[in-house]
């Protein structure tokens, strides 16, 4: 008897630790572009009109991107796709990895305070990945990075209004 009790408080403890929150159920936005190569006359847009400008992969430096401000990727609510103004962002820190096969960075994905806390990580999540999938694309060895999330955990600026949760909705490049 005293068994079926304790496996009756488990299941019910079990039952009540899940989350009705869907983490699959998350907008996806096709921004596919034409293949990326090495050669920067190859370059096109897949974006039409739109005024980005090509990433000149031929371009190495052994220097670290500047700090602070160019090692974040701000996002809009609720979407992990990079926006087109820090492309340049990725392209510094793509440039300076591949000059630098042995050096590691983490991606670390952060979110407003919006939200439930396994939704939050999730989020972070992809955000970290879609930064870390746009370095692979620009050829940083998938050696040398780590994306890891950390939600709404970490808030790099505390208050309850739009400004505050947009400097929050970001991934962080950090080098150790």
């Amino acid at each position: 008897m005293r068994n079926f009790v304790l496996i009756g408080l488990i299941s019910t403890l079990l039952v009540a630790c899940g989350t009705s929150v869907p983490l699959n159920d998350v907008p996806v936005v096709d921004a596919t572009s034409t293949a990326v190569t090495a050669d920067p006359g190859a370059l096109r847009s897949g974006v039409q009109g739109g005024g980005v400008t090509p990433v000149d992969l031929g371009r190495t430096s052994d220097q670290a991107p500047a700090p602070t401000e160019s090692r974040l990727v701000y996002f809009d609510y609720d979407s992990f796709v990079v926006k087109p103004e820090f492309q340049s962002v990725i392209a510094a820190h793509a440039r300076f990895l591949r000059a630098q096969p042995t050096r590691k960075v983490a991606i670390e994905g952060h979110t407003d305070e919006r939200g439930g806390r396994e939704y939050n990580l999730a989020l972070g999540q992809k955000r970290a990945e879609a930064v870390r999938n746009a370095l692979s694309l620009l050829g940083v060895s998938s050696n040398q990075m780590e994306a890891v999330s950390f939600g709404k955990e970490k808030p790099v600026v505390t208050g309850s209004d739009e400004a505050a949760f947009a400097k929050n909705r970001r991934a962080e490049i950090r080098y150790p």
